[in-house]
């Protein structure tokens, strides 16, 4: 292993606050950071920085950790440009569009959704996105999602259990014969190839006690909660969420005052906003202000998927979070950095502290916040993937 620095960073985001001025950004001016094969091993003013094996001048550039992004669904087959067409001509987004994809999904062979797989999540890289959740859901059987994560697991560490995503088209007519399903023999398939358990809890998907069954069942496996709460229209889903100790709870678009209060009196459940998928729909955004007032830790995502947010760019989210959801650009950043990485449990990323991981994104500006200043201006210039730099 070779250690680099990379200097003359003209603004560093650390998101400690311990390592620069005290913000939750942790800014660090006129910076360097030292790469130490798959870690950071060092951090603070450019004039103090150690030897090191190579050297990468940063140009005055600004530098932040890799985004993490919480919540996608890139296990899919098939395109579902005509449904967006129709909607942005009026007709709105509703959960049954899902199937379209469920049908496409069961149609491709494994190496189809590998390929489709590795590009969406290359992509992302090249934008600066270094951790990335993907979920299954687009499978609805034993057989067709348990190989869909067993593909998911082979590429990212960060896997979600989603058959309850909506009712198999199968069990139309037996919504309580596919939770027990889901919950019975495709659990037991599913639970080997991945960390957490998530459940669409939304009119037209599932009500709060079949989400509550689901949940409940995924815990028993030794499987994490996540929720996909309150997106569509208010509901128990947020108020679930906290109490099952999910690691987040997802959307949060219609939120009543209890369920702020819930989300601000969680120990262990982030508030995860995907902006683009109120932008794809022209749906109401979730107030983000309203959260971070009350004390509730928010995350941002991309929600990348084929139907309602076909976006990876967390650049992206983040001006979108700045312009339409009261967030600071200070605040947006965090949220899709360190955020994403609390609403994924991980300490080792979201943050360029010593032990960290070594990813690191390289802004062609000299600060973050150009990010919301400069939107949908390509800004990422390079990217560290646990110390290997990246073609962007």
């Amino acid at each position: 292993m070779t250690s680099t620095v990379v200097t003359d960073i003209r603004t560093l985001v650390t998101n400690d606050p311990a390592l620069g001025d005290g913000s939750p950004l942790g800014l660090v001016e006129n910076a360097a950071v030292v790469l130490d094969g798959e870690h950071i091993a060092w951090v603070g003013p450019a004039a103090d920085a150690p030897a090191a094996d190579a050297r990468y001048d940063a140009g005055g550039r600004a530098a932040l950790p890799g985004y993490v992004d919480s919540h996608s669904h890139l296990l899919f087959g098939g395109d579902r440009t005509a449904e967006f067409n129709a909607r942005m001509s009026g007709r709105p987004y509703t959960a049954g569009g899902i199937r379209t994809t469920v049908a496409a999904t069961r149609e491709s062979t494994d190496d189809e959704l590998a390929r489709n797989l590795r590009h969406f999540l290359d992509e992302a890289c090249r934008q600066g996105t270094t951790t990335m959740e993907t979920k299954s859901g687009y499978g609805l059987s034993p057989e067709q999602e348990s190989r869909a994560l067993r593909v998911a697991a082979e590429h990212t560490d960060e896997v979600t259990y989603m058959g309850a995503h909506v009712v198999a088209p199968e069990y139309a007519d037996d919504p309580d014969g596919y939770v027990a399903l889901v919950t019975g023999p495709m659990l037991d398939a599913c639970a080997p190839y991945a960390r957490w358990i998530d459940v669409f809890c939304e009119k037209g998907a599932f009500d709060g006690d079949q989400a509550r069954a689901v949940l409940t069942a995924g815990k028993a496996k030794g499987l994490t909660p996540r929720i996909h709460a309150n997106q569509l229209s208010h509901g128990p889903g947020v108020q679930l969420a906290v109490e099952l100790g999910a690691a987040s709870a997802d959307h949060c678009t219609h939120l009543s005052d209890a369920d702020v209060d819930a989300l601000a009196a969680a120990d262990d459940t982030v508030a995860t906003l995907l902006p683009g998928c109120e932008f794809s729909t022209r749906a109401v955004y979730p107030d983000a202000r309203r959260l971070l007032d009350a004390g509730a830790t928010v995350a941002l995502s991309t929600d990348c998927n084929p139907g309602s947010s076909f976006t990876s760019s967390m650049a992206f989210c983040v001006a979108v979070a700045v312009r339409e959801m009261g967030m600071t650009p200070d605040e947006a950043v965090w949220s899709a950095t360190a955020g994403g990485a609390r609403a994924l449990r991980r300490t080792d990323v979201g943050r360029l502290t010593p032990g960290a991981l070594a990813d690191l994104t390289l802004l062609d500006a000299p600060s973050h916040v150009h990010l919301a200043y400069r939107p949908g201006v390509p800004l990422t210039a390079r990217v560290w993937h646990r110390g290997t730099p990246l073609a962007v």
